[in-house]
């Protein structure tokens, strides 16, 4: 257990030296609030991953449920670039509008791929 915790440590030591990016949560001068979301990664992009998630909604004029996917684009800060991949399952929250339609940012990771 301490192996891992002192392997933690120091890799986000690592990260916060390497990190100069404005834009993350973490090390950044970002404020995130509002809605978080958990969903897995099906994109990625240098600075932005795509995450897509099920929901289900009640369909009041057939009296059914009905079972929707829902697709957001989230800024993908620089210090969690490595470890993010095609697959993850992650974690975003609400910040101020990056751009058109990114209007999300990477908290963490969840869970990784499993192979």
């Amino acid at each position: 257990m301490k192996k891992n915790k002192e392997k933690t440590e120091e890799t986000m030591k690592n990260t916060r030296e390497n990190c100069h990016d404005k834009a993350c949560p973490i090390h950044g001068t970002l404020s995130v609030r509002g809605r978080v979301f958990q969903g897995k990664v099906i994109r990625k992009f240098p600075k932005r991953v795509v995450i897509e998630f099920e929901r289900t909604v009640y369909v009041r004029k057939y009296e059914r449920y009905s079972n929707y996917k829902t697709r957001i684009h989230a800024r993908l800060p620089l210090c969690m670039d490595k470890e993010i991949n095609v697959g993850d399952y992650i974690k975003i929250q609400e910040c101020r509008p990056l751009s058109k339609i990114v209007h999300f940012v990477v908290i963490n990771k969840v869970e990784a791929t499993k192979k």
